[in-house]
Formats: structure tokens, C-alpha cells, sequence
């Protein structure tokens, strides 16, 4: 005679899996050696839990060689304050690199963001950017940082900008007053703000936003000081209190190139004024073969080769590092690039990054599948 048995309780150590669980264990070994969200990330790139990207959606010239960028950032995108940047990541001949750019505008009820860029000689991801970028490509972003923002209790205050050193005052003024077909609009938040511009380009064709000044000045917003150096010559810092009488009680904010903010700095010091500067310094990076790997909190430094993933390379010297799958798919590895090259072993991709270029705390990097494509710098 058979015998039936009695389906044995399953023990209260042991739950039983919720059917979400399984179905996402089933989806992951279904799409190994991806992750059902790399899947997602080729239908809906932007969605919120997805890495930070954005979506360019309009260039738009300023002048012959800068353009204003258009971009639809994620949905986990977590705003910014006017003067503020945004590092960008963008890939060119297989090379992803990082810029920072100051966002051109207050908050928009779009969600957009926009910045503007100007190529200069050499510039690898700026010439990309103006001449290249198409509506529709992709973009990698960081969340906006930095400190050069208004004073919430407004005041005397003076702008000296230079060249794209403009475009994080533009952001300032144009929150405080947005231009409209009807004119400047003056709101509560503008209240209390009393600014002059002094604003030096090489030439008047060559001046970004001076349409967007001259409306501010017209309409009584701001004063304007322009000047271009093929009519006034390179501006002398020592002729600001002939430009502007009450420069000492003004705050100033200044945005330019490195010989412009040093002058500055030291004219301001000598006269005992206020001086807020913002500089992006942006430091290339070559990538390499290999390379020493240093690990900024631990202490450590290791020779890597460039065939060998950081993350075992790290391990064969004694350093205990995080890690995972070891396979690139659970992201269990990953830390932060903060200066250096790095090689993708997979594809070949490099990712690059430079503490001249921001301090938001480095390009995160999965160790497992990336080796040392030059010296690099990581925060562990």
C-alpha cells in the first residue's frame, strides 16, 4: 500500500520567498550577464534609480564659437541654486570625460536645464559640445554643486565677469529678473539687489548674453559696464573705482579666466574688500597602459598593469576592498575615481577624472571590470 506523506511545515527560520523576489531572481538570471535594469536603461534612460544622465534637447548658438546646451535631466535630478554648476560626462572617441559648467538659469517649471559653452583651443569636450552634440544624445550628469550663489539678503553687490565667466551670473540675474515680452519682470526675491556688471570680452560679436545685459540695463535692473578689448585694451582691475565709484561698498563676484581672478585678488586684499571668485580649471588627463593606483584613505599604493582589474590588483597588495559578483553586474565594487584614467576591460571605454575640475567627491568606477589606464586616485 503507498503511503502518503504529509507535506512537512516549512520552518519559521526560513520564510517563504514573496513573489517579487522571485520573479526579480527569475528576470536576473533570464537576462545574465545583465541586470533587468541595464534592459530598462535602453527604453527609459532618464527613470528615477537609473545613474544620473540627461537628454540634450536643443543646441542653440550664442556667439561663433559657444552654444547653449538644452538638457532633460533624470527624474532623480535634485535641483540646483542660481550660480551654481553641473558636472557633465560625455564619451568622444571612446574616452568619457567630465567637464563642470555653471547652469545658465534659476529653476524652470519645464524641469530643463541649460547650459552654456564655450569651445576653446584644444578643448576636447567643449569643441564636442558646440560643434557635434545633437538633440537626443545622451549625457552623463553629477548633481549640481558649488558656492557661488547670491547673498539671500541681497545688497550692494558687483559682477566683473570674463568671457564664459559670465554664464553663472547670467543664471544669478536671470532668477531675479526674468525677461519676459512685456519687459523685466520684478519679483519679491529681486527686492534689496543693487548691481552693476563690468563684463570684458575680446569683442562685441565675441560677448556671450550682451543681449540678455543690455535688456537688464535698459530696463533699469542692472548697470552695465562693457568692455571689449579690441576697443578699451585687456582691463586694467586698478581702473575699477573709475568704473565704479562706490566699488568699496560693493560685494564682489568675479568669473573669469586665472589672470583676471588672481589681479583681483590682489587689488581686493590690498583694498580690504569682499572678493567671491569661481574658477573651473579643467587639467587633461592622457590616458595610459597601467599604472600606480592610489588609495586616498587607506594609505596604499599599487603598480597595477593594464590588464588587471583594479579591484584584484588591489587585493594581491593586501588592501580589503569591497566587492561582489566580481563579474560587473552587481555594482558591489564601486568607488570613486578621483583623479586618473581608468580602462574598461570589457569594452575598452576609459574614464577619466580631475580634482581641478570639481570637489563633488570623484567619478564613480567598478573596480572589478575597470584596470588602470595611467596613475589614478581612488577614494577607499
Amino acid at each position: 500500500m503507498a503511503t502518503i506523506e504529509t507535506p512537512r511545515a516549512r520552518p519559521a527560520s526560513t520564510p517563504r520567498p514573496r513573489l517579487t523576489d522571485r520573479l526579480v531572481r527569475f528576470a536576473e538570471a533570464a537576462t545574465t550577464p545583465l541586470l533587468p535594469a541595464d534592459y530598462l536603461d535602453l527604453f527609459h534612460p532618464l527613470r528615477s534609480g537609473a545613474s544620473l544622465r540627461g537628454r540634450i534637447e536643443e543646441v542653440r548658438p550664442e556667439t561663433a564659437d559657444a552654444a547653449t546646451i538644452v538638457i532633460r535631466p533624470g527624474a532623480d535630478w535634485a535641483g540646483h541654486v542660481p550660480g551654481q554648476y553641473v558636472r557633465v560626462g560625455i564619451d568622444v572617441d571612446g574616452v568619457r570625460q567630465w567637464r563642470a559648467y555653471s547652469l545658465t538659469h534659476g529653476p524652470r517649471a519645464d524641469g530643463r536645464i541649460s547650459i552654456t559653452v564655450k569651445a576653446v583651443p584644444d578643448g576636447t569636450v567643449s569643441h564636442h559640445l558646440v560643434r557635434s552634440a545633437r538633440a537626443g544624445t545622451l549625457v552623463h550628469l553629477e548633481q549640481a554643486a558649488g558656492e557661488f550663489v547670491l547673498p539671500p539678503e541681497g545688497g550692494p553687490l558687483l559682477f566683473v565677469t570674463a568671457g564664459s565667466g559670465v554664464t553663472p551670473v547670467i543664471g544669478m540675474l536671470r532668477n531675479l529678473f526674468p525677461v519676459v515680452d512685456d519687459g523685466v519682470l520684478r519679483l519679491p526675491r529681486s527686492a534689496g539687489h543693487d548691481i552693476v556688471v563690468v563684463h570684458v570680452a575680446p569683442s562685441e560679436p565675441d560677448s556671450i548674453f550682451l543681449d540678455d545685459l543690455r535688456a537688464l540695463d535698459a530696463a533699469g535692473a542692472v548697470r552695465l559696464v562693457a568692455r571689449y578689448d579690441d576697443v578699451h585694451g585687456v582691463l586694467d582691475v586698478d581702473e575699477l573705482g573709475e568704473l565704479v565709484p562706490d566699488l568699496a561698498q560693493r560685494r564682489t563676484f568675479a568669473c573669469g579666466p586665472a589672470g583676471l581672478l588672481e589681479a583681483l585678488e590682489r587689488h581686493h586684499e590690498a583694498a580690504g574688500l569682499e572678493l567671491f571668485t569661481e574658477q573651473f580649471r579643467s587639467a587633461r588627463v592622457e590616458p595610459g597602459d597601467g599604472g600606480t593606483v592610489s588609495f586616498t584613505l587607506n594609505g596604499t599604493t599599487v603598480e597595477a598593469d593594464g590588464g588587471t582589474p583594479i579591484l584584484d590588483a588591489a587585493e594581491e597588495a593586501g588592501v580589503l576592498m569591497p566587492s561582489g559578483c566580481r563579474m560587473g553586474i552587481c555594482y558591489g565594487c564601486v568607488l570613486p575615481l578621483r583623479e586618473g584614467a581608468v580602462r574598461d576591460l570589457r569594452t575598452g571605454e576609459v574614464t577619466t577624472a580631475s580634482s581641478l575640475e570639481s570637489d563633488t567627491g570623484g567619478v564613480p568606477i567598478q573596480t572589478c571590470i575597470n584596470a588602470a589606464a595611467g596613475a589614478c586616485d581612488i577614494d577607499h
